[in-house]
């Protein structure tokens, strides 16, 4: 059933007769695409989802494999905001809009805050962490950029489909969606109809006509062989701890100290945001980016290291048992320093770790810090060119 809404009347001050106002008339879809872009304050998003209030509008027109999203927006915390503007007298733009904005999440959940930075910049727009200080000045552009990846890898955005005026038929679309219990986002119908004041001026009176309820998950990724305790997660090797992500200013003046010693040789090399847990990761070049090296550290046992990932049951997984099958050639390359250890679950991985006494000290955490910064550029150097190598292989062998 559709909605039905009263035309707008102006009471002006002192008169007796109210004013219906007219609606404009031949509105485009980049109408309703400049009005979003420039006012993304008519957005109604307070009613559909509150994390995502206050988006920063970035550009239109962001290039995706699933096509162009109409305007992409984004929060000072890393939430997306997509929005696809559709004129709702379109009959094909109702029945083909939902799985266009589907298509868009399910993208943009395999880039990264790189990705976006650089789709960005072939729209103009200079640097994607400027245009957010533009309006929050305080954001720190690790912090950012990691919860930026963090949310897109799991679908965490807010999805509007804004139409100039709602016919029937597109609630209906909308409320079949809502059954879709897979769903890892918010997904928002707005109507946007616009009014002609008598003076000229338009009058835009935003509706949210349905949304999603969308249980957000949280989850705690754990390498190989870790399993999450009350206070803290097994170590890769079964023993030791690896910190939880809770607040621990100790912790956040070791990754600051590591991320400023690092310096890497490979300028492609994606380098993770400022961690908040024991540890990160850095993506090396697989496909379904399920292969990865490990940095992290061990208060409890003063310890750090870095180890190999490769997990799941496609390429990143069969990239990992081939270097692991590789394993003496490549402690040679790394050095002879690194070990190849078994997870609790038997899973085999290449590990290097060293002791630090005194990490939590200024001079301890300078010179573990200063060791894993080298060490990471090492690994980085030694496994980047094996994995690209592997990985191309693999796909011709699919192909």
């Amino acid at each position: 059933m559709s909605r039905q809404h009263a035309r707008p009347i102006l009471l002006a001050v002192g008169s007796t007769t109210g004013i219906a106002l007219p609606t404009r008339q031949a509105v485009s879809e980049l109408d309703i695409q400049f009005l979003v872009q420039a006012h993304p304050e008519c957005l109604p998003i307070g009613e559909i989802d509150t994390a995502f209030l206050d988006p920063v509008p970035i550009c239109m027109e962001l290039a995706t494999p699933a096509g162009p999203i109409d305007n992409f927006m984004v929060t000072a915390r890393g939430l997306p905001v997509l929005v696809e503007c559709k004129l709702w007298r379109n009959p094909q733009a109702r029945r083909e809009v939902v799985g266009q904005v589907l298509d868009y999440a399910k993208e943009l959940s395999r880039w990264t805050s790189a990705d976006i930075d650089r789709e960005v910049r072939r729209r103009g727009v200079p640097s994607l962490i400027e245009a957010v200080r533009a309006v929050h000045p305080d954001v720190d552009e690790a912090d950012f950029n990691d919860a930026l990846t963090r949310n897109l890898s799991r679908g965490r955005c807010l999805l509007l489909i804004v139409g100039d005026g709602i016919r029937e038929g597109v609630e209906a679309i909308f409320e079949h969606l809502r059954d879709q219990a897979a769903l890892q986002f918010s997904l928002g119908l707005v109507e946007m109809p616009i009014h002609i004041l008598p003076d000229g001026s338009q009058l835009v009176l935003p509706r949210v006509l349905a949304r999603t309820s969308v249980e957000v998950r949280r989850v705690i990724e754990l390498p190989p062989g870790m399993t999450l305790g009350s206070e803290a997660a097994d170590g890769p090797d079964g023993t030791g701890t690896i910190e939880e992500a809770l607040p621990n200013p100790e912790r956040l003046a070791f990754w600051k100290a590591y991320l400023a010693a690092l310096n890497l040789d490979d300028a492609e090399q994606p380098v993770p945001g400022l961690a908040r847990m024991g540890w990160l990761r850095f993506f090396l070049p697989v496909a379904d980016k399920k292969c990865w090296i490990v940095v992290y550290r061990d208060a409890a046992l003063q310890t750090t290291g870095l180890y190999l990932v490769g997990t799941g049951t496609g390429v990143g997984s069969k990239v990992g048992s081939s270097l692991v099958a590789r394993s003496d050639e490549i402690r040679l390359l790394l050095g002879g320093a690194a070990d190849l250890k078994k997870s609790t679950d038997g899973t085999p991985y290449l590990f290097e770790t060293a002791h630090f006494p005194g990490l939590d000290t200024p001079e301890g955490r300078a010179h573990a810090t200063t060791w894993l910064a080298e060490r990471t550029n090492h690994w980085i150097n030694v496994l980047r060119p094996l994995v690209r190598s592997i990985a191309a292989d693999i796909a011709d062998i699919q192909h």
